[in-house]
């Protein structure tokens, strides 16, 4: 873009325009969409993201992954975010390819932060929800290639005072889930473990250790799900959104959180 255009941006990029970021870049430099390259021919080897988890409770959401990327049978990393803040009041978590769901995740939240400074106020929380799925339907072409992003998203709505959480397909099909959902391979047996424990008004504090019981149910069935890694210091990437806002739950605590569980299983 330098090239083209010399030291400055053009005009246009200064200008007050469209409400939408993506819409913009579409507009404008449309080469700068994820998907707009050509698909690679051929199978291609990269890191995958899993496991995602997230559950409502009174007043919130909590939502939780797990820290393993893998590479076929190799573990690529073993602390991967996989969990981020959309923005203020929501959060977004990935699977699939871990590339390809990283860069929709940064456009997400150029979207929401460009939302709010064309119209000077934030998004509500269903319009959040379109946005991404109008995103993640770009991205099909690339998904059927086998590089497919599956996010799922979640935040407290301010118009409703309660938290909501959306799931995803790889069409950009939207689906508004009851209680908790969970996305990646070892989403069978994440949401197994969330159904037996979690309960109508739970607290912030329950709906954590809900949510970390289940990814340590689900590291103990899916050799793709990292479990807590205590030796390292490695812990689940843990999000709290109810009215007071987003905010990451720290290690210290979930490091509590993990002995109480873990004691609790030698016991049984």
């Amino acid at each position: 873009m330098t090239a083209e255009f010399g030291d400055r941006l053009p005009a246009a990029f200064s200008r007050p325009g469209s409400s939408s970021f993506v819409d913009f870049l579409a507009d404008h430099a449309p080469n700068l969409l994820p998907g707009r390259e050509p698909a690679p021919i051929g199978s291609v080897e990269a890191p995958h993201a899993t496991t995602i988890v997230a559950l409502t409770y009174d007043g919130g959401i909590v939502m939780a992954g797990d820290r393993r990327a893998t590479m076929g049978s190799t573990i690529a990393h073993r602390k991967m975010e996989k969990v981020f803040s959309a923005d203020d009041y929501s959060a977004v978590g990935i699977a699939g390819t871990a590339g390809v769901a990283i860069e929709l995740v940064r456009l997400f939240q150029l979207e929401l932060e460009h939302f709010e400074k064309i119209e000077g106020t934030l998004l509500s929380l269903e319009g959040k929800a379109n946005r991404l799925a109008t995103m993640v339907r770009a991205g099909l072409p690339m998904a059927l290639q086998g590089l497919a992003a599956v996010p799922l998203f979640g935040g407290y709505d301010e118009r409703r005072s309660e938290g909501r959480i959306f799931s995803y397909d790889v069409a950009g099909g939207r689906y508004e889930e009851a209680d908790f959902h969970a996305i990646g391979s070892g989403s069978v047996h994440a949401r197994g473990s969330m159904k037996k424990l979690w309960a109508p008004g739970l607290g912030s504090e329950e709906a954590v250790r809900i949510a970390v019981h289940a990814l340590i149910d689900a590291a103990d069935e899916d050799s793709a799900t990292g479990g807590p890694d205590v030796a390292r210091g490695i812990y689940p990437i843990v999000a709290v959104v109810d009215s007071g806002g987003y905010r990451r739950v720290g290690d210290l605590d979930l490091a509590a959180v993990v002995r109480a569980i873990t004691s609790g299983q030698e016991e049984s």
